[in-house]
């Protein structure tokens, strides 16, 4: 099995909001890789005492650690688990139901001697590489799908459309938006290989076109996880024009996780 975990931050002056894992277990039956893209606070605060760093490593080693513990229960079920356990932890001291509370989105694959599951929230991507070769991305692109006008202002996006039904959900204090995840399960034996990214890393494709979703797997098992983030932060820094950056902040956290099974 050959893995690979990339991660760093957009801005070296602040801490990385992304979690990333590969965990196989001591059984050496399976395995699962966990990737947490935390969301950047607006100024304005958050109603929490803690960090985004805080909350994706408390949620993502919660979420770790229950895809492998718990095999029987699905990774909605454990996700739903994860984010129950973290609220836990700061529910006395935080105030949970302010709209920007510590959040995140989701990558998560789960693989055992006899299937592949996979669980996407949010615009993180997953990429499936089959037995034959192709590549299928597994997307939660609601996000994408909102009008501009919706996301025009914070005030907008957090009053109508995040964690709402008919906009878009991240992983936050409610449990329940685990239920809103893209989710499925595929026949180990139709799976050679994964490759997760935060959309910091995404770019590639989503921002400066460099090629479609199969473009980038063969790219990153080519060159290498930590080739494409190197790719991405030179694309980002040609684009003194913002031709294809616009609004978005010029680096983001990336990280990648490729693993062949």
């Amino acid at each position: 099995m050959r893995t690979e975990l990339v991660s760093e931050p957009g801005d070296p002056d602040r801490p990385n909001e992304d979690f990333t894992a590969v965990v196989l277990p001591a059984s050496g039956q399976g395995g699962a890789l966990v990737i947490l893209d935390g969301v950047t606070p607006p100024r304005d605060g958050t109603g929490c005492l803690h960090s985004v760093p805080w909350f994706t490593a408390r949620l993502g080693g919660a979420l770790t650690e229950l895809t492998v513990s718990r095999p029987d229960v699905p990774l909605s079920g454990a996700l739903a688990r994860a984010i129950a356990r973290t609220a836990e932890a700061h529910a006395e001291t935080c105030d949970l139901s302010h709209p920007r509370t510590p959040q995140a989105t989701v990558v998560t694959a789960r693989w055992s001697p006899e299937t592949v599951e996979y669980l996407v929230l949010s615009d993180s991507a997953l990429l499936v590489e089959s037995s034959e070769g192709s590549v299928t991305p597994v997307l939660d692109d609601r996000l994408s799908r909102l009008p501009r006008s919706a996301l025009a202002t914070d005030a907008l996006v957090d009053a109508n459309v995040r964690n709402k039904e008919g906009g878009f959900y991240t992983a936050a204090a409610d449990p329940s938006v685990a239920e809103h995840a893209v989710t499925g399960t595929l026949p180990r034996t139709a799976v050679r290989a994964l490759l997760g990214m935060t959309d910091g890393a995404t770019r590639w494709v989503e921002k400066f076109r460099e090629g479609d979703w199969e473009d980038c797997f063969r790219f990153v098992r080519k060159e290498g996880a930590g080739a494409l983030v190197q790719r991405v932060r030179a694309l980002e820094t040609a684009d003194v024009e913002r031709v294809f950056l616009r609004r978005s902040k010029t680096h983001d956290d990336a990280s990648v996780v490729y693993v062949e099974l």
